[in-house]
């Protein structure tokens, strides 16, 4: 509603602009004010006349004099054009009401056919929140490296910049920032690996020493450090010893969440190598997988299960610490109708579980509900 008021408010002040020159009176021009001054003069020697002030002889050639130069006079404005009085007036009033008529009309027809009327309204707020997302990551960066030319100790900037110094590839200024980060604001572990990971990409991926020293010094820092661990499983593989590689990286998903977001990187590279480990991460069907089993066999449907099921079974056994993969594994046991396996495997994670209170606690609700007997 307000938009259109503006708009209105719009429209009625360019009408003004447009009427106002038309609403001053106009300037008579020179050849209609000659003719009514000579009628002026024809009307007053009648009056002289009529009142005995001037003789006949006498009015009549001051009217012969006067009437010649009336038709001179009416004949020069014919020559230059002049309209009369009342057709200036007709012209001016038939534009007034062209002005009024058209202006607005022709305003919501040409805002109707490129406008958009039914749009919402758009706050400044978030206009300005589009314009930064649509910010080129490029601009981004030279920002915060414009503000840390005037802010040269501020580590958190330093600490912004080095992720996306990884992702544009620029692995030398990654390094400098990582390392100013650390020189202001402390080493930790995950600064050392991130050290680690931008000295490996300034050297095309080649774990080189300086790079294996930052990933040392992360896991002195914190010995479960993910990534350090993981990228000296790299520098193993490079220096040939693939089964070094292949006991970290299988370490690595022992000991760490089973839907860690690196989980997947680390099976991949155990599958370059071979290791059968790496096939241990689909235990769940996917939906790719629940459609492949609709045109199965049922004999088929339950061999494709009892495979996910003992990839399962094999993964707990290496990481019991997997709640969730426990519940999952006696279900599925329940489900195939294999109650001797299912009390197995519960009795087998409760000992795997049994530092921890809650997960036992968890465990123990699963056991319960499917009626594997009373922990």
């Amino acid at each position: 509603m307000l938009l259109w008021l503006v708009f209105a408010l719009m429209t009625a002040a360019a009408v003004l602009a447009v009427l106002w020159p038309l609403s001053r009176p106009a300037a008579a021009p020179r050849g209609g004010n000659d003719l009514a001054v000579y009628r002026d003069q024809l009307d007053e020697i009648a009056r002289d006349r009529a009142a005995g002030l001037i003789g006949e002889a006498e009015a009549e050639a001051a009217k012969i004099e006067v009437s010649r130069r009336l038709i001179a006079a009416a004949d020069a404005a014919d020559a230059a054009g002049l309209p009369s009085p009342g057709a200036a007036l007709r012209r001016r009033r038939v534009t007034a009401a062209a002005v009024l008529a058209l202006l607005p009309l022709g305003a919501v027809a040409l805002y109707l056919s490129l406008g958009s009327p039914e749009l919402p309204g758009a706050p400044l707020a978030p206009r300005l929140a589009a314009m930064r997302a649509n910010a080129s990551i490029e601009e981004l960066v030279a920002r915060v490296e414009a503000h840390l030319e005037k802010n040269p100790s501020d580590a958190r900037g330093y600490a912004v910049l080095v992720p996306v110094y990884l992702r544009l590839g620029r692995f030398g200024e990654a390094v400098d920032a990582e390392r100013k980060v650390i020189a202001l604001a402390g080493e930790t572990a995950e600064r050392q690996a991130d050290l680690g990971e931008a000295l490996t990409g300034a050297a095309n991926g080649i774990v080189t020493t300086a790079a294996k020293s930052a990933f040392e010094r992360a896991l002195t820092l914190d010995p479960a450090q993910p990534k350090a661990r993981f990228f000296l499983g790299v520098a193993a593989e490079q220096d040939g010893d693939r089964d070094k590689a292949a006991a970290i990286w299988r370490e690595l998903l022992d000991t760490g969440p089973s839907d860690a977001p690196w989980a997947e990187t680390v099976r991949q590279a155990l599958a370059r190598l071979g290791d059968p480990a790496s096939d241990t991460a689909a235990t769940d069907p996917s939906a790719a997988d629940i459609a492949a089993a609709a045109g199965l066999s049922a004999r088929e449907r339950a061999d494709m299960i009892r495979g996910m099921v003992a990839r399962l079974a094999e993964r707990l056994k290496r990481n019991g610490d997997d709640v969730a993969g426990w519940q999952r594994l006696l279900r599925a046991y329940v489900v195939l109708g294999e109650r001797d396996e299912a009390q197995a495997a519960a009795a087998e994670a409760r000992r795997a579980l049994a530092a921890d209170a809650d997960k036992l606690r968890r465990i123990d609700d699963v056991i319960r509900s499917l009626g594997l007997g009373t922990p």
